[in-house]
């Protein structure tokens, strides 16, 4: 973790929060609501300070390209610019809930140990595609060789579930491990069958081959920046540590939630001009409507037409 030996309750932090930090916006609020994490999400500046968000690389470990986004630099260690951090992640939520709108899906990608769960509890509670194990070169470029490797994942999963009928113990064991090793790589996207519409990214130089996979594709790039990043080939920028759990967990549970909360908005919005095409095309027409006294009408005609003869 790049946090060298500061705690919240240390003079380094309690200086910085007093003076130049404390003059960003504590009561500005970005609120996301959904289901599947938690009912309320609210991330203020101070929640972000609490995480360790701010707390950048030391200032050898730097890239000079991010110099927009430090608020400056404290005891050889660079600081980060909360109040565009906040900034950013509202940006962010905004981009999440569109691509959602248009329906299309989200890949989360962090292989490195502190987003590895983070990445694969985020997606999945927001039915999203996710890869926190290892990138295989060309899962985006040459999907179709992806969908191959599924597709034998696939029938030796089949296989296994049989008892490996006519494979001897040690052939069982080799395509048990076979499976393991597939299942490892490949569980996060093994449905996924066309390019996603966004790539959320936990440390772009660690993910250089995923990054430049989504920019030949033209697939936008969202990303937790650090301080010792390229922010320039990200498309949506979003400048913190990236190497604290708190700070990854905080930032990617608020846009799997924006995802969710998009997602039932669209179900609900779906499912009443389902119910509204029903009713103009008169299926599931109940007695009392046009139809049914039309009906009843023409019946009536007809009996008064055959008591008179």
């Amino acid at each position: 973790m790049n946090v060298i030996g500061d705690s919240f309750e240390s003079p380094f932090f309690l200086r910085s929060t007093k003076t130049e930090i404390l003059h960003l916006e504590w009561d500005a609020v970005v609120k996301t609501k959904g289901q599947g994490l938690a009912k309320q999400s609210e991330i203020s500046v101070k929640d972000l300070l609490e995480a360790g968000a701010h707390f950048g690389h030391q200032t050898r470990r730097w890239n000079p390209k991010m110099k927009r986004y430090i608020f400056e630099a404290r005891n050889g260690l660079y600081i980060i610019d909360l109040a565009k951090t906040l900034q950013q992640i509202r940006n962010a939520i905004e981009v999440v809930k569109g691509v959602v709108n248009n329906n299309q899906s989200i890949l989360f990608v962090g292989t490195k140990k502190q987003a590895k769960e983070v990445v694969q509890d985020c997606a999945e509670k927001c039915g999203e595609f996710y890869v926190c194990q290892r990138w295989l070169g060309g899962m985006l470029t040459n999907l179709p060789t992806i969908r191959q490797s599924v597709k034998k994942l696939e029938r030796i999963e089949k296989r296994v579930e049989a008892g490996g009928e006519g494979l001897t113990k040690k052939e069982l064991v080799l395509l048990g491990k076979l499976q393991e090793k597939l299942n490892r790589n490949l569980s996060g996207i093994r449905n996924m069958r066309k390019k996603p519409g966004l790539l959320i990214v936990v440390d772009p130089s660690r993910e250089h081959i995923a990054v430049a996979e989504a920019r030949k594709l033209g697939i936008p790039v969202m990303a937790l920046v650090d301080t010792n990043c390229d922010p320039d080939p990200i498309d949506h920028v979003i400048a913190c540590n990236d190497d604290a759990l708190k700070s990854v967990k905080l930032i990617l549970q608020a846009l799997a939630q924006a995802a969710i909360e998009k997602k039932n908005e669209v179900r609900v919005k779906s499912s009443k001009e389902g119910d509204s095409a029903d009713s103009k095309s008169g299926n599931g027409s109940k007695p009392g409507t046009e139809e049914a006294k039309a009906s009843s009408s023409a019946e009536d005609k007809k009996e008064t037409a055959a008591s008179k003869e």
